[in-house]
């Protein structure tokens, strides 16, 4: 059974293994089969958990899986090399395994002919891997390992394609920024072990419950250098800057990192480590308010971005931060309902992007077009029928992320803010206005994209993708659709499914009220982006309508500055304080003194060679003074005693 237990990460070791040793001899077909079929069978086991502990009673809906194998002692740390299955687990495992899976078959098409796809691949199968070790570990130093492991494969597929240079400055970019937020979580890793003495979940959580102290001054702490882990990872306010530029990647990576992986971890943790956080209600304010503000500052940014894959990923940083406010409410079914369903409509919509850029790009220049950007939404227009299959999932992925019932975000994003209307005014009023820039940006990017008269070759003579990227677009585009009935409010499937991981949970009642209200407001924004952007862009010159509003679309348009900010405060000062250091201490005082050093032993052993002259007589004369010296040291000794 703990071979059972751990094989959802043995599968993807197992494949990039096989085409880290053996791809070099092996076509691309089946090097992308192995990698996909190895992910797809992740899937199968993890369903087959999910099933079986369904099948229990509540309360034996856990099982804790310790190889035996000894990891960590010194001292008073002992930390096991074991896994945890329990409901919010398994949930995680089947996200990943399920959309990474439908990811991988996507690559092979996506990626056919890239010079580097064996190695593409292997990185693909180790993220996966890395992120199952991070949802399945049974405390906070394993966590802490899937954690790293996520961050170094999103260096390494970010900067996939390091000959541009950007490419590998978004690499560098994204890991470094996420090692700002590590510092974080590292600290509170120490705290936790300081505090309790142990590293488990299970340890740590029994002494917090013990302690009935809420708000005490060690758990805030605690959960506050969490956290800072979390802004990192899941892209909140102020570091939410590397996401963005992840989409430097091959587009099945931009999926994987913004619907299955990497970002999710944040959220992930904060629900594992939801005791800590019921324990202390100042720090779940704190969650709350940056939440609600990533939302809005997401949103706005998305506004005026016109590469369709940006404007995907300021979407991602916006609906992050919808379910980092929701676990900051202490609503983590909320939260993880619409990880799960931003999952889904996440992943639909980068794959669908990379379909467009595909059949803009390679299909578009196949057929005689001139080179443009690909991924410019003012270079594209009329895709509707140019790429009928690739239009219709693309509309239920964006009716989704719109929450336009009865679409899978409809759901999720209603149980957030109900729940913000119920505990906190001010980040329901933040959320409401992101939901509407959220309608807003899937409309203009929607009429921008496929409405229209094409406005460039590429788009003239775009064609649908082939078949192996078209599937796993219809599987998500089914799953975007309908998904949000798995809880659907007053029957809480999901929500009863995962309460033994997450404390009790009562379901939410649908409040036509607020539903309504919602669904009336990105209704209201649809109908606006189509009025806006329905005849914008006809001729190459024409300005954004949005231009119009000055300052504030620069300031929209800039990112907040907040990315000029930190490229004029922290690297430019990072930059000068690196080359004083590298010009003075290093080159002036390090060097100096190394180089000092041996200027010193050769000039001396130059004096000296010159008393090697080979002459007898010039040896008997350095004898007889030495005796002299000698003597005259021993008379005056003498003479002073």
């Amino acid at each position: 059974m703990q071979l059972l237990s751990i094989s959802p990460i043995l599968f993807p070791l197992l494949g990039l293994l096989i085409n880290a040793f053996f791809g070099k001899r092996m076509s691309e077909r089946l090097i992308g089969a192995i990698a996909s079929i190895m992910v797809l069978a992740s899937f199968a086991v993890s369903a087959y958990l999910f099933i079986r502990a369904g099948a229990l009673p509540e309360a034996q809906r856990l099982l804790s899986v310790d190889l035996g194998i000894p990891w960590i002692q010194a001292g008073k740390l002992s930390v096991p090399f074991g896994f945890l299955i329990d409901p919010l687990s398994t949930t995680m495992m089947l996200i990943v395994t399920g959309v990474g899976g439908l990811i991988h078959i996507y690559s092979v098409g996506y990626m056919r002919g890239d010079a580097r796809f064996q190695r593409f691949f292997v990185y693909l199968n180790l993220f996966i891997a890395s992120m199952l070790v991070l949802v399945m570990a049974d405390s906070f130093l394993l966590m802490f390992v899937g954690w790293e492991l996520v961050g170094l494969c999103s260096y390494l597929l970010i900067g996939f394609w390091f000959s541009n240079l950007k490419n590998a400055e978004a690499g560098r970019k994204a890991f470094v920024v996420n090692r700002i937020g590590d510092v974080g979580f590292i600290l509170g890793i120490l705290l936790i072990f300081a505090t309790f003495g142990t590293l488990t979940f299970s340890g740590v959580f029994g002494k917090v419950t013990a302690m009935s102290a809420v708000n005490s001054p060690v758990i805030v702490a605690i959960t506050l250098l969490l956290f800072v882990g979390a802004v990192g990872k899941s892209a909140q306010i102020p570091l939410f800057v590397w996401l963005p530029d992840a989409m430097a990647g091959p587009t099945p990576v931009s999926a994987l990192i913004h619907a299955a992986t990497m970002v999710t971890a944040g959220i992930y943790m904060m629900t594992r480590a939801h005791v800590l956080y019921t324990a202390a209600p100042a720090t779940q304010d704190v969650v709350a308010i940056v939440g609600a503000l990533t939302a809005l500052v997401g949103g706005s940014i998305a506004l005026t971005q016109y590469d369709i894959k940006k404007v995907l990923a300021y979407s991602t940083v916006s609906q992050l931060g919808f379910m980092v406010a929701a676990a900051g409410l202490g609503a983590y079914v909320a939260s993880i309902f619409h990880l799960a369903m931003h999952a889904f409509f996440k992943a639909l919509l980068f794959l669908a992007a990379g379909s467009v850029i595909h059949g803009m790009e390679h299909l578009g220049h196949a057929n005689g077009a001139h080179a443009v950007d690909p991924q410019d939404m003012r270079n594209m227009g009329g895709l509707r029928t140019k790429m009928p299959v690739t239009f219709v999932v693309y509309v239920i992925g964006a009716l989704a992320l719109a929450g336009v019932p009865p679409f899978s975000g409809f759901f999720s994003k209603d149980e957030i803010v109900v729940a913000a209307l119920q505990h906190n005014p001010l980040v329901f009023g933040l959320l409401a206005v992101a939901a509407v820039f959220t309608a807003l940006y899937v409309g203009r990017q929607l009429v921008m994209v496929f409405f229209g008269k094409a406005r460039t070759g590429n788009a003239e003579h775009a064609a649908e993708s082939s078949p192996v990227m078209t599937i796993p677009l219809i599987v998500l585009a089914v799953f975007a659709a309908l998904a949000g009935f798995l809880n659907l409010p007053g029957v809480g499937t999901l929500g009863t499914w995962l309460a033994p991981a997450v404390g009790g949970y009562e379901p939410e009642a649908l409040q036509i009220g607020v539903a309504g209200l919602f669904t009336l407001l990105a209704l209201a924004a649809l109908l606006g982006a189509w009025i806006v952007y329905r005849d914008a862009f006809a001729k190459a010159a024409d300005a954004d309508p949005l231009e119009r509003f000055g300052g504030l679309y620069v300031f929209l348009k800039r990112a907040w500055f907040i990315d000029a900010l930190y490229q004029s405060v922290v690297v430019k000062l990072f930059y000068a304080a690196s080359s004083f250091l590298a010009r003075v201490f290093d080159v002036g005082g390090i060097d100096g003194l190394v180089n000092g050093t041996a200027v010193l032993v050769r000039n001396t052993s130059g004096a000296l060679r010159r008393i090697q002259n080979g002459l007898v007589r010039s040896y008997g004369l350095m004898m007889l003074f030495g005796v002299v010296v000698i003597v005259a040291y021993f008379l005056w000794s003498a003479a002073v005693h």
